[in-house]
Protein backbone atom coordinates (compact mmCIF):
# COMPACT_ATOMS: atom_id res chain seq x y z
CA UNK A 1 0.00 0.00 0.00
CA UNK A 2 1.48 3.35 -1.06
CA UNK A 3 2.06 6.36 1.68
CA UNK A 4 -1.16 8.19 -0.39
CA UNK A 5 -3.26 5.22 0.16
CA UNK A 6 -2.57 4.92 3.30
CA UNK A 7 -3.64 8.48 4.34
CA UNK A 8 -6.50 8.56 2.63
CA UNK A 9 -7.37 5.37 4.30
CA UNK A 10 -6.64 7.04 8.01
CA UNK A 11 -8.64 10.10 6.93
CA UNK A 12 -11.38 7.88 5.85
CA UNK A 13 -11.12 6.19 9.51
CA UNK A 14 -10.91 9.23 11.29
CA UNK A 15 -14.19 10.71 9.76
CA UNK A 16 -15.95 7.66 10.26
CA UNK A 17 -14.69 7.56 13.62
CA UNK A 18 -15.85 11.18 14.30
CA UNK A 19 -19.54 10.73 12.68
CA UNK A 20 -20.08 7.93 15.07
CA UNK A 21 -18.98 9.44 18.33
CA UNK A 22 -21.16 13.04 17.44
CA UNK A 23 -23.53 11.00 15.89
CA UNK A 24 -26.51 11.01 17.81
CA UNK A 25 -26.21 14.49 19.64
CA UNK A 26 -25.00 15.80 16.41
CA UNK A 27 -28.71 14.30 14.93
CA UNK A 28 -30.85 15.82 17.79
CA UNK A 29 -29.13 19.26 17.14
CA UNK A 30 -30.16 19.30 13.11
CA UNK A 31 -33.57 17.49 13.99
CA UNK A 32 -32.47 14.29 12.13
CA UNK A 33 -33.33 12.34 15.71
CA UNK A 34 -36.54 14.38 17.05
CA UNK A 35 -38.69 13.53 20.15
CA UNK A 36 -42.36 14.89 20.36
CA UNK A 37 -41.80 16.56 23.73
CA UNK A 38 -44.23 19.11 23.09
CA UNK A 39 -46.62 17.03 20.98
CA UNK A 40 -46.83 14.88 24.33
CA UNK A 41 -47.51 17.49 26.92
CA UNK A 42 -50.39 15.99 28.23
CA UNK A 43 -48.70 12.88 29.36
CA UNK A 44 -46.46 15.17 31.25
CA UNK A 45 -49.04 17.19 32.73
CA UNK A 46 -50.34 13.95 33.86
CA UNK A 47 -47.58 12.51 35.16
CA UNK A 48 -46.72 16.00 36.90
CA UNK A 49 -50.09 16.21 38.46
CA UNK A 50 -50.22 12.86 39.52
CA UNK A 51 -46.60 13.40 41.46
CA UNK A 52 -47.83 16.94 43.07
CA UNK A 53 -51.31 15.00 44.49
CA UNK A 54 -49.33 12.21 45.75
CA UNK A 55 -47.00 15.70 47.54
CA UNK A 56 -49.68 16.92 48.65
CA UNK A 57 -51.41 14.32 50.20
CA UNK A 58 -47.89 13.38 52.36
CA UNK A 59 -47.65 16.75 53.57
CA UNK A 60 -51.54 16.66 54.24
CA UNK A 61 -51.60 13.02 56.15
CA UNK A 62 -47.85 12.19 57.33
CA UNK A 63 -46.40 16.65 57.19
CA UNK A 64 -43.33 17.69 58.24
CA UNK A 65 -40.97 16.57 60.51
CA UNK A 66 -40.02 19.68 62.30
CA UNK A 67 -37.12 19.70 63.70
CA UNK A 68 -36.22 21.28 67.08
CA UNK A 69 -35.67 24.81 65.67
CA UNK A 70 -38.75 25.13 64.34
CA UNK A 71 -41.16 23.52 66.88
CA UNK A 72 -38.66 23.91 70.24
CA UNK A 73 -37.43 21.55 72.61
CA UNK A 74 -34.55 20.58 74.46
CA UNK A 75 -30.94 19.69 73.15
CA UNK A 76 -28.64 17.54 75.09
CA UNK A 77 -24.93 16.95 74.89
CA UNK A 78 -22.95 14.58 75.98
CA UNK A 79 -19.32 13.47 76.16
CA UNK A 80 -18.85 10.10 74.74
CA UNK A 81 -16.85 7.43 73.15
CA UNK A 82 -18.72 6.93 70.01
CA UNK A 83 -18.73 3.19 68.89
CA UNK A 84 -21.20 1.64 65.99
CA UNK A 85 -24.32 1.19 68.62
CA UNK A 86 -23.40 4.00 70.79
CA UNK A 87 -26.12 5.88 68.69
CA UNK A 88 -29.17 2.91 69.09
CA UNK A 89 -28.07 2.48 72.89
CA UNK A 90 -28.46 6.52 73.79
CA UNK A 91 -31.88 6.50 72.31
CA UNK A 92 -32.98 3.15 73.13
CA UNK A 93 -31.79 4.80 77.43
CA UNK A 94 -33.89 7.83 76.30
CA UNK A 95 -37.17 6.00 75.47
CA UNK A 96 -36.73 3.78 78.40
CA UNK A 97 -36.46 6.58 80.92
CA UNK A 98 -40.30 6.33 82.08
CA UNK A 99 -41.04 9.79 80.10
CA UNK A 100 -44.25 10.03 78.13
CA UNK A 101 -44.15 11.10 74.12
CA UNK A 102 -40.65 10.65 73.90
CA UNK A 103 -41.28 9.01 69.93
CA UNK A 104 -39.50 11.57 68.08
CA UNK A 105 -36.35 12.06 69.77
CA UNK A 106 -33.37 12.36 67.55
CA UNK A 107 -29.81 11.30 68.08
CA UNK A 108 -26.96 11.87 66.50
CA UNK A 109 -22.83 11.85 66.80
CA UNK A 110 -20.79 14.63 66.62
CA UNK A 111 -17.55 13.22 66.02
CA UNK A 112 -15.97 10.32 67.68
CA UNK A 113 -16.76 11.49 71.39
CA UNK A 114 -19.43 13.97 71.40
CA UNK A 115 -23.34 12.84 71.43
CA UNK A 116 -25.97 14.80 70.57
CA UNK A 117 -29.92 14.13 71.82
CA UNK A 118 -33.08 16.26 70.79
CA UNK A 119 -36.27 15.70 72.56
CA UNK A 120 -39.66 17.37 72.71
CA UNK A 121 -40.21 20.36 75.26
CA UNK A 122 -39.44 18.76 79.15
CA UNK A 123 -40.28 20.36 82.81
CA UNK A 124 -37.65 20.52 85.15
CA UNK A 125 -37.92 16.77 86.48
CA UNK A 126 -37.92 15.44 82.73
CA UNK A 127 -35.01 16.88 81.96
CA UNK A 128 -32.71 15.36 84.86
CA UNK A 129 -34.24 12.10 84.51
CA UNK A 130 -33.16 11.95 80.52
CA UNK A 131 -29.69 13.86 81.64
CA UNK A 132 -29.29 10.99 83.87
CA UNK A 133 -30.42 8.23 81.18
CA UNK A 134 -27.85 9.78 79.00
CA UNK A 135 -24.88 9.73 81.26
CA UNK A 136 -25.97 5.97 82.19
CA UNK A 137 -25.48 4.94 78.58
CA UNK A 138 -22.57 7.51 78.12
CA UNK A 139 -20.73 6.14 80.86
CA UNK A 140 -20.27 9.95 81.52
CA UNK A 141 -21.00 11.76 84.63
CA UNK A 142 -24.08 13.35 84.75
CA UNK A 143 -22.96 16.93 85.12
CA UNK A 144 -21.15 16.75 82.22
CA UNK A 145 -24.29 15.37 79.96
CA UNK A 146 -25.19 19.56 78.92
CA UNK A 147 -28.50 20.88 77.87
CA UNK A 148 -30.30 24.11 76.45
CA UNK A 149 -33.99 24.90 75.97
CA UNK A 150 -34.56 25.62 72.46
CA UNK A 151 -37.47 28.10 71.62
CA UNK A 152 -39.74 27.74 68.92
CA UNK A 153 -39.14 31.37 67.65
CA UNK A 154 -36.45 31.32 66.01
CA UNK A 155 -37.83 28.43 63.73
CA UNK A 156 -41.19 31.41 63.24
CA UNK A 157 -38.57 34.04 62.24
CA UNK A 158 -36.61 32.03 60.12
CA UNK A 159 -40.12 30.40 58.41
CA UNK A 160 -41.22 33.97 57.83
CA UNK A 161 -38.20 35.40 56.40
CA UNK A 162 -37.44 32.19 54.31
CA UNK A 163 -41.41 32.81 52.78
CA UNK A 164 -40.41 36.54 52.39
CA UNK A 165 -37.23 35.63 50.53
CA UNK A 166 -39.43 33.46 48.35
CA UNK A 167 -41.77 35.87 47.43
CA UNK A 168 -39.56 38.62 46.30
CA UNK A 169 -37.09 35.79 44.63
CA UNK A 170 -40.66 35.05 42.35
CA UNK A 171 -40.88 38.29 41.49
CA UNK A 172 -37.30 39.40 40.71
CA UNK A 173 -37.61 36.01 38.18
CA UNK A 174 -40.65 37.26 36.20
CA UNK A 175 -39.16 40.64 35.89
CA UNK A 176 -35.78 39.31 34.95
CA UNK A 177 -36.69 36.30 32.32
CA UNK A 178 -39.49 39.27 31.24
CA UNK A 179 -36.99 41.89 30.23
CA UNK A 180 -34.45 39.16 28.91
CA UNK A 181 -36.50 37.52 26.80
CA UNK A 182 -39.21 40.06 25.97
CA UNK A 183 -42.12 37.43 26.72
CA UNK A 184 -44.13 37.86 29.60
CA UNK A 185 -45.22 34.17 29.18
CA UNK A 186 -42.10 32.53 29.78
CA UNK A 187 -41.96 34.24 32.84
CA UNK A 188 -45.07 32.51 33.97
CA UNK A 189 -44.64 29.15 32.77
CA UNK A 190 -40.91 29.68 34.69
CA UNK A 191 -42.79 30.63 38.35
CA UNK A 192 -45.12 27.47 37.57
CA UNK A 193 -41.98 25.30 36.93
CA UNK A 194 -40.80 26.66 40.21
CA UNK A 195 -43.66 25.70 42.09
CA UNK A 196 -43.55 22.52 41.08
CA UNK A 197 -40.54 21.76 42.32
CA UNK A 198 -41.33 23.28 45.53
CA UNK A 199 -44.33 21.27 46.12
CA UNK A 200 -42.53 18.00 45.01
CA UNK A 201 -39.67 18.90 46.92
CA UNK A 202 -41.02 19.31 50.70
CA UNK A 203 -43.38 16.58 49.61
CA UNK A 204 -41.00 14.03 49.13
CA UNK A 205 -39.53 15.23 52.77
CA UNK A 206 -42.93 14.67 53.88
CA UNK A 207 -43.06 11.01 52.70
CA UNK A 208 -39.49 9.96 53.52
CA UNK A 209 -39.92 11.59 57.16
CA UNK A 210 -36.14 14.00 57.23
CA UNK A 211 -36.29 16.32 59.41
CA UNK A 212 -37.07 20.03 58.16
CA UNK A 213 -34.11 22.16 59.86
CA UNK A 214 -32.57 25.26 58.84
CA UNK A 215 -30.61 23.20 56.88
CA UNK A 216 -33.51 22.32 54.22
CA UNK A 217 -34.54 26.23 53.74
CA UNK A 218 -31.45 26.23 52.52
CA UNK A 219 -31.43 24.12 50.46
CA UNK A 220 -35.10 24.39 48.81
CA UNK A 221 -33.67 28.19 48.50
CA UNK A 222 -30.75 26.85 46.97
CA UNK A 223 -32.86 24.35 44.44
CA UNK A 224 -34.50 27.28 43.05
CA UNK A 225 -31.90 29.40 41.53
CA UNK A 226 -30.91 25.78 39.91
CA UNK A 227 -34.14 24.64 38.36
CA UNK A 228 -33.95 28.57 37.33
CA UNK A 229 -30.78 27.98 35.09
CA UNK A 230 -31.73 25.22 33.76
CA UNK A 231 -35.31 26.77 32.02
CA UNK A 232 -32.85 29.96 30.98
CA UNK A 233 -31.08 27.94 29.23
CA UNK A 234 -34.09 26.39 27.11
CA UNK A 235 -35.60 29.20 26.37
CA UNK A 236 -32.66 30.59 25.23
CA UNK A 237 -32.99 28.14 22.78
CA UNK A 238 -36.90 28.45 22.08
CA UNK A 239 -36.10 32.11 21.29
CA UNK A 240 -34.23 31.59 19.05
CA UNK A 241 -36.08 29.08 17.44
CA UNK A 242 -38.88 30.68 16.90
CA UNK A 243 -37.38 34.30 16.27
CA UNK A 244 -39.39 35.62 13.32
CA UNK A 245 -41.53 32.57 13.36
CA UNK A 246 -43.63 33.74 10.39
CA UNK A 247 -40.68 33.46 8.06
CA UNK A 248 -39.75 29.89 9.21
CA UNK A 249 -41.05 26.50 7.32
CA UNK A 250 -42.03 25.13 10.31
CA UNK A 251 -44.90 25.66 13.20
CA UNK A 252 -44.27 27.70 16.82
CA UNK A 253 -44.52 24.53 18.85
CA UNK A 254 -41.92 22.28 16.18
CA UNK A 255 -39.70 24.83 16.57
CA UNK A 256 -39.91 24.50 20.16
CA UNK A 257 -39.62 20.84 20.24
CA UNK A 258 -36.78 20.87 18.23
CA UNK A 259 -35.03 23.66 20.71
CA UNK A 260 -35.56 20.95 23.60
CA UNK A 261 -34.21 18.23 21.57
CA UNK A 262 -31.00 20.16 21.15
CA UNK A 263 -29.93 20.83 24.98
CA UNK A 264 -31.58 17.83 25.55
CA UNK A 265 -28.05 15.89 25.88
CA UNK A 266 -26.58 18.89 27.70
CA UNK A 267 -29.41 19.01 30.47
CA UNK A 268 -28.98 15.38 31.04
CA UNK A 269 -25.22 15.63 30.66
CA UNK A 270 -25.43 18.71 33.41
CA UNK A 271 -27.41 17.04 35.93
CA UNK A 272 -25.75 13.49 36.43
CA UNK A 273 -22.44 16.21 36.58
CA UNK A 274 -24.34 18.28 39.49
CA UNK A 275 -25.97 15.47 41.30
CA UNK A 276 -23.37 13.12 42.08
CA UNK A 277 -21.39 15.11 44.25
CA UNK A 278 -24.94 15.57 45.98
CA UNK A 279 -25.89 12.16 46.24
CA UNK A 280 -22.38 11.66 48.03
CA UNK A 281 -23.21 14.28 50.00
CA UNK A 282 -26.96 12.42 50.81
CA UNK A 283 -24.79 9.13 51.38
CA UNK A 284 -22.31 10.75 53.71
CA UNK A 285 -25.09 12.52 55.52
CA UNK A 286 -27.67 9.65 55.72
CA UNK A 287 -25.71 6.71 56.67
CA UNK A 288 -22.03 7.74 57.75
CA UNK A 289 -22.63 10.00 59.63
CA UNK A 290 -26.35 9.46 60.60
CA UNK A 291 -29.16 12.48 60.77
CA UNK A 292 -27.90 15.94 60.83
CA UNK A 293 -27.38 19.14 58.51
CA UNK A 294 -25.76 17.06 55.76
CA UNK A 295 -28.65 14.30 55.26
CA UNK A 296 -31.63 17.29 55.62
CA UNK A 297 -29.43 19.84 53.11
CA UNK A 298 -28.27 16.64 50.85
CA UNK A 299 -31.82 15.37 50.42
CA UNK A 300 -33.31 18.69 49.34
CA UNK A 301 -30.27 19.36 46.33
CA UNK A 302 -30.81 15.58 45.37
CA UNK A 303 -34.85 15.94 44.73
CA UNK A 304 -34.74 19.27 43.91
CA UNK A 305 -32.24 18.99 40.97
CA UNK A 306 -33.27 16.47 39.70
CA UNK A 307 -37.18 17.76 39.58
CA UNK A 308 -35.63 21.01 38.57
CA UNK A 309 -34.13 19.36 35.24
CA UNK A 310 -37.66 17.26 34.67
CA UNK A 311 -39.31 20.71 35.06
CA UNK A 312 -37.03 22.72 32.36
CA UNK A 313 -37.95 20.61 29.54
CA UNK A 314 -41.53 18.70 30.78
CA UNK A 315 -43.15 21.31 32.35
CA UNK A 316 -41.60 24.89 31.45
CA UNK A 317 -41.63 24.90 27.62
CA UNK A 318 -44.63 22.80 26.91
CA UNK A 319 -46.60 25.29 29.15
CA UNK A 320 -44.90 28.47 27.24
CA UNK A 321 -46.00 26.62 24.17
CA UNK A 322 -49.25 26.09 24.72
CA UNK A 323 -49.87 29.88 26.05
CA UNK A 324 -48.23 31.06 23.23
CA UNK A 325 -50.41 29.13 20.64
CA UNK A 326 -53.42 31.09 21.50
CA UNK A 327 -51.81 34.20 20.06
CA UNK A 328 -53.45 35.43 16.56
CA UNK A 329 -49.77 35.38 14.71
CA UNK A 330 -48.90 31.87 15.69
CA UNK A 331 -52.19 30.64 14.75
CA UNK A 332 -51.87 32.31 12.08
CA UNK A 333 -48.66 31.32 10.90
CA UNK A 334 -49.22 27.45 12.17
CA UNK A 335 -52.62 27.44 9.70
CA UNK A 336 -50.41 28.75 6.83
CA UNK A 337 -47.72 26.17 7.60
CA UNK A 338 -49.94 23.23 7.70
CA UNK A 339 -52.39 24.31 4.46
CA UNK A 340 -48.99 24.56 2.50
CA UNK A 341 -48.03 20.73 3.28
CA UNK A 342 -51.24 19.62 2.70
CA UNK A 343 -50.99 21.82 -1.13
CA UNK A 344 -47.75 19.97 -1.31
CA UNK A 345 -48.83 16.58 -0.59
CA UNK A 346 -51.77 16.98 -3.07
CA UNK A 347 -50.05 18.39 -5.86
CA UNK A 348 -47.85 15.60 -5.79
CA UNK A 349 -50.00 12.61 -7.74
CA UNK A 350 -50.15 15.68 -10.51
CA UNK A 351 -46.58 15.93 -10.71
CA UNK A 352 -46.15 11.95 -11.25
CA UNK A 353 -48.76 11.79 -13.92
CA UNK A 354 -47.03 14.39 -15.65
CA UNK A 355 -43.76 12.99 -15.37
CA UNK A 356 -43.71 8.99 -15.05
CA UNK A 357 -43.61 8.67 -18.63
CA UNK A 358 -40.58 10.14 -19.18
CA UNK A 359 -38.64 9.73 -15.77
CA UNK A 360 -40.10 6.64 -14.84
CA UNK A 361 -41.35 6.53 -11.18
CA UNK A 362 -41.55 9.25 -9.06
CA UNK A 363 -41.80 9.66 -4.83
CA UNK A 364 -44.91 11.51 -4.06
CA UNK A 365 -43.12 12.00 -0.26
CA UNK A 366 -39.66 13.43 -2.02
CA UNK A 367 -41.74 15.73 -4.50
CA UNK A 368 -44.18 16.86 -1.20
CA UNK A 369 -40.54 17.74 0.98
CA UNK A 370 -39.79 20.01 -2.03
CA UNK A 371 -37.11 17.39 -3.48
CA UNK A 372 -36.60 17.72 -6.90
CA UNK A 373 -36.13 14.18 -8.91
CA UNK A 374 -33.00 14.45 -11.28
CA UNK A 375 -34.38 13.28 -14.95
CA UNK A 376 -32.84 10.20 -16.16
CA UNK A 377 -30.05 10.51 -19.18
CA UNK A 378 -30.76 7.78 -21.51
CA UNK A 379 -27.78 6.00 -22.90
CA UNK A 380 -26.20 6.11 -26.39
CA UNK A 381 -27.91 2.90 -27.47
CA UNK A 382 -31.44 4.39 -26.84
CA UNK A 383 -30.20 7.46 -28.41
CA UNK A 384 -29.40 5.35 -32.02
CA UNK A 385 -33.14 4.29 -31.79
Amino acid sequence: MTDDNKTSSLTAERSEGKKQKHGFTHALYTGEISYGFIQRRKLWYTVSIIVIAISLVGLLVRGLNLGIEFKGGVQFRSPAHVATSTVDDVRKAVLSSGIPDMDSTEVVSLGSDNVQVQTRSLDNTETTKVQEAIAKATGAKTDTVTYSQVGSQWGEQITGKAVKALIVFLVLVMLQIWAYFRHWKMSIAAVIALIHDLIVTVGVYALVGFTVSPSTVIGVLTILGYSLYDTVVVFDKVRENVQDIDKRDYTFAEGANRAVNQVLVRSINTTIVGVLPVAALLFAGAFVLGSGPLEDLGLALFVGMIVGAYSSIFIATPVFVQLSENESAVKKHTERVLRRRERAVQKGPQVVAQTVAAQGPVDVTSIAQGERRQPRRSTRSERKK
